[in-house]
């Protein structure tokens, strides 16, 4: 199996974490509103000059747990990161996705974990997406349902995808974070020499007239040209922000890791000024250059400001080199404990700040 690099890891679990907590407070505004209300990014605008992480934090940290109890069998890490999602979604996480909520229900109401998404292809197994580069190498234990795909380990993206999204589109931009993670973590030449991007051309038929497999062929005509992040989201019709319909997601986001891939915080900018779902965007994007740079990269001025809890830095750095001891890949190991008693507190404590900056939104400048 290839080599774990623990920088490599504990930078894309950091990354995300440091990017969604970034662009938390501007989430669901359009970029001129972005401009008016945050001109400068020094420091985190969700409390008092520090920040909390998202759904998209808990569901990198929740993959990466399931990672270290399978073993290295996709169908245990399945199973696992199931479980996780049934009892996230009874502590009330504030601000769940449509399609994640009705998947969540229908786990507790007995639908086995391989058959419980929803027809959708919204931003969440993107969000999953990027820890598990860490599955290449590991074994696929094929089953019947893996014709659908021609490249090898992309089953582990399906069994964390069809958890909760259904929509093949969702697939692709799982697969496609995926990808970018591991081209990211090995810290070669620059990453859009690199020939796994091959499927933008065409090579997967299954998506060929998809709207995802569209912009993600866009990429490299607009890299070529030079255009700027936001450039690149205009020829996309997103001019009032990324949606969170993940053909919109990814490849805004990826296109932001190629244009600054060793610039953690001009890619976080970038996406951020964008408007619309800028935690989503920006926590992808983040774990994506942060397997490139490692903690090292991120900006320290932005990590210590980091006010989470129980998922702290320290936390999620203890999980991460956990992780890059690779010992998970051949037997199961225990999951780094967390006071889950306390997560409940924390989400009711984190709605009322989000209902505050609703509030505050109401207000100048316009």
């Amino acid at each position: 199996m290839p080599p774990l690099d623990p920088d490599a890891v504990v930078g894309c679990l950091l990354g995300q974490a440091v990017g969604d907590m970034m662009g938390l407070p501007a989430e669901n505004l359009g970029p001129r509103r972005v401009a008016k209300l945050f001109p400068t990014f020094d420091r985190p605008r969700f409390l008092f000059g520090r920040g909390m992480g998202s759904d998209d934090t808990e569901h990198a940290c929740m993959t990466a747990q399931a990672l270290l109890r399978s073993g290295g069998d996709r169908h245990r890490f399945r199973r696992s990161l199931a479980w996780r999602l049934r009892w996230w979604f009874l502590a009330c996480p504030p601000g769940i996705g449509l399609a994640t909520l009705k998947a969540c229900v229908r786990l507790w109401l007995g639908w086995p974990s391989d058959r419980s998404g929803v027809r959708s292809a919204g931003n969440g197994p993107a969000m999953r997406a990027a820890i598990l580069f860490m599955a290449a190498g590991c074994p696929d234990e094929p089953d019947g349902t893996d014709n659908f795909y021609p490249l090898g380990y992309v089953p582990w993206i399906r069994d964390s995808t069809r958890l909760t999204h259904a929509d093949p589109q969702a697939d692709l931009g799982a697969f496609t974070i995926r990808v970018a993670a591991g081209i990211a973590a090995k810290r070669e030449k620059h990453p859009l020499d690199n020939s796994y991007w091959w499927f933008w051309d065409g090579g997967l038929e299954t998506w060929r007239e998809s709207d995802i497999h569209r912009n993600l062929s866009a990429i490299r005509p607009a890299y070529e040209a030079g255009k700027s992040v936001a450039e690149f989201a205009a020829e996309l019709k997103l001019t009032r922000g990324v949606t969170g319909y993940i053909a919109h997601t990814v490849p805004v986001a990826v296109y932001a890791f190629l244009r600054h891939p060793d610039d953690y915080r001009t890619a976080i900018e970038s996406v951020i000024r964008l408007g619309g779902d800028t935690d989503t965007v920006a926590a992808i994007t983040g774990a994506l250059v942060g397997a490139r740079v490692g903690k090292a990269g991120i900006p320290t001025e932005w990590l210590d400001r980091w006010a989470d809890w129980p998922r702290s830095v320290a936390w999620i750095e203890r999980l991460a080199l956990k992780l890059a001891e690779g010992k998970w890949r051949e037997a199961p190991q225990p999951a780094v404990p967390l006071a889950w008693w306390a997560i409940p507190f924390r989400n009711l404590f984190f709605f009322l700040v989000v209902l505050a900056h609703i509030l505050r939104r109401l207000l100048p400048p316009y």
